[in-house]
């Protein structure tokens, strides 16, 4: 006790009283038990330094951690959106899911593809660069992302691709990191294995993607439209893909090679064929012509394509849209057109006028001056071919609407009939105009002119018109047994031989009441009929917002110890034993690892 006091007394004069009176509280307190309100950690000095109790002045709420929900939406978005991305062949589309457009729609070209320190867009002679390409390289393949045949495809060149393009589209127009996020993948189930695990391994390696839904651009376009089933004909970049969707399911696909890759080499070819007869460079036009080469660059004849070419309507237009009139169902329905744009002349319509068009690709640019009439016969030899005969199409050539027409020739009844009243028009060749008009008119006289018989030729006529092989379809009966008639029941007997009569079961109740509900909505089945589309990535972004689980659910840790070689065929999973679970203790997580995890599969991509 004289230690403390002597020390306290010499010190009584010092700046540093305070703390020295705090430091022997501490070491007297280390003798008895230690309190919590006297504990050192309960202690808060004030700013000011003079307030040595143990807590503020003013009573306060204690702080907490805000959680997601409290958040702002932005860090909300970040967590639990999805992200949409749609892959084509010219294209990449992404956007957040629940949105009905997406946010960026990238072209990879030349131009994205530039690397640090490359000015040549700042070069005069940068115009001819087209000229100047690799040997061997095909007339703008630099504009594609992939092609099919992945033979000679450098496909560390597609990964760079499309990692550029996402990330590109991530920060300057998604507005958001490259966070880990769930990703929904839209595209054709015709893309080949190596393609698709070139952009899984992007989601996977570079994005970090928990886990990948893959989604058929087909489907997708059913559920943009509003239909379960439908038949969706895809007028893409390298080729025109027929696809039947049955009740969400893809049935059937045929394709053919007339899309716009061949659109635009028929401008080439006619902006070519004016060029040797009104160009001053005639002879070296004509030259390059008998060699192979092209005159003009690829992008003048892209544009051309894009903004002037159009189709021509044939003459059985009128006839189809009196065909498809029912009158039994009352006034004929009057289809709305835009009063402000001019619908595409039709055969005897013939527009006159010249259109201009400058190119700036040839040696010495110049304007062309062409009829407004020419700018149709593009579009006519790709996707028609009126002058050539069926017999010298190859199996891979067939004009659309004869594609569209043996596909639905080869569909069983009951798939025809819905699908031929839900045609759905998508990819970018059906924004030419008048081209999906063109194509139903001539599907629609098909259809009239040879109806469903899949034997075509002078045999079918032979046979309904030979009276030995036709069956009688009346049978004359000269006499027959004769009518009995039964007693009448007693008065009293009438409710019971009438319940006798019309026995009633559980199942004829619950066949009443669907038929009550169908009648609400009409089934309208084997007529022609087309139906428009929000599009593929848009029926994602609905089917993502729904919380729909896709076919294909692809997780990142699977991806990375297994690969494309660790997917089994959609054959050999059976889901039925996925489904089971055991609700004893950890019966439901042990369903969830076992079932869900051993087992996946690639879907539609993963048939052989």
């Amino acid at each position: 006790m004289t230690r403390n006091t002597t020390a306290t007394a010499q010190h009584s004069t010092s700046p540093y009283r305070p703390q020295l009176e705090l430091h022997v509280l501490v070491m007297s307190s280390t003798t008895g038990p230690s309190l919590a309100h006297r504990s050192i950690s309960n202690i808060r000095t004030e700013p000011g330094g003079s307030s040595l109790g143990g807590g503020p002045l003013s009573p306060h709420t204690p702080s907490r951690a805000i959680s997601s929900t409290f958040g702002s939406p932005s860090s909300l978005r970040a967590e639990e959106d999805t992200i949409v991305i749609e892959l084509g062949s010219r294209f990449i589309r992404l956007g957040f899911a629940g949105e009905p457009l997406p946010k960026a729609v990238l072209s990879p070209g030349p131009e994205q593809q530039r690397r640090v320190g490359d000015f040549r867009a700042w070069d005069p002679e940068h115009s001819d660069d087209w000229r100047r390409r690799p040997t061997g390289k095909a007339w703008g393949n630099d504009h594609e992302l992939w092609q099919h045949d992945v033979r000679s495809l450098d496909l560390g060149l597609v990964e760079d691709k499309i990692d550029r393009a996402i990330r590109e589209a991530l920060t300057k127009f998604l507005l958001i990191d490259s966070r880990p996020r769930r990703t929904a993948l839209v595209l054709s189930s015709s893309v080949s294995l190596p393609l698709l695990s070139a952009a899984l391994d992007v989601l996977f390696n570079r994005f970090q993607a928990p886990a990948v839904s893959l989604m058929s651009s087909a489907v997708m376009s059913c559920v943009g439209a509003g239909a379960r089933s439908a038949l969706v004909v895809d007028l893409g970049w390298l080729e025109t893909v027929v696809t039947s969707v049955y009740e969400y399911r893809e049935v059937r696909t045929s394709r053919t090679v007339r899309g716009g890759k061949m659109l635009v080499d028929e401008v080439h070819n006619l902006i070519q064929n004016e060029l040797c007869s009104h160009s001053a460079n005639s002879e070296r036009i004509r030259q390059e012509k008998r060699l192979g080469q092209h005159s003009v660059s690829f992008e003048e004849c892209e544009e051309v394509a894009s903004r002037m070419v159009w189709c021509r309507q044939s003459e059985h237009s009128s006839i189809s849209r009196t065909t498809q009139q029912q009158p039994k169902e009352g006034l004929p329905t009057v289809e709305e057109q835009d009063e402000s744009t001019l619908a595409s002349p039709t055969v005897g319509q013939q527009e006159d006028g010249n259109v201009e068009i400058f190119l700036r690709s040839v040696d010495s640019p110049e304007t062309l001056a062409l009829p407004f009439e020419r700018l149709s016969e593009p579009c006519e030899n790709t996707f028609f071919a009126p002058q050539c005969d069926r017999s010298s199409f190859d199996d891979d050539e067939t004009p659309v609407h004869h594609l569209i027409y043996q596909h639905l020739l080869r569909l069983p009844i009951d798939a025809r009939a819905v699908c031929m009243s839900r045609i759905v028009f998508i990819g970018g060749c059906s924004k030419v105009i008048g081209l999906r008009r063109r194509i139903f008119d001539e599907l629609s006289s098909l259809v009239q002119e040879r109806g469903w018989d899949p034997v075509q030729g002078r045999a079918p006529a032979q046979y309904q018109s030979n009276p030995k092989i036709q069956r009688p379809t009346t049978r004359q009966v000269m006499s027959g047994p004769a009518e009995v008639t039964s007693p009448r029941s007693a008065p009293g007997n009438d409710q019971t031989s009438a319940e006798e009569e019309k026995p009633r079961d559980a199942a004829d109740i619950i066949e009443d009441s669907l038929k009550k509900r169908s009648g609400n909505y009409s089934h309208i089945q084997g007529q022609l009929r087309p139906l428009e589309s929000l599009g593929p990535w848009s029926g994602a972004s609905l089917t993502c917002q729904l919380k729909v689980v896709a076919m294909a659910n692809i997780d990142r840790e699977l991806w990375l110890q297994q690969g494309v070689n660790g997917a089994a065929r959609p054959s050999e999973i059976d889901v039925k034993a996925q489904q089971r679970q055991s609700m004893g203790p950890g019966g439901l997580m042990r369903g969830a690892a076992g079932g869900g995890m051993a087992n996946w599969t690639l879907g539609a991509w993963g048939v052989i």
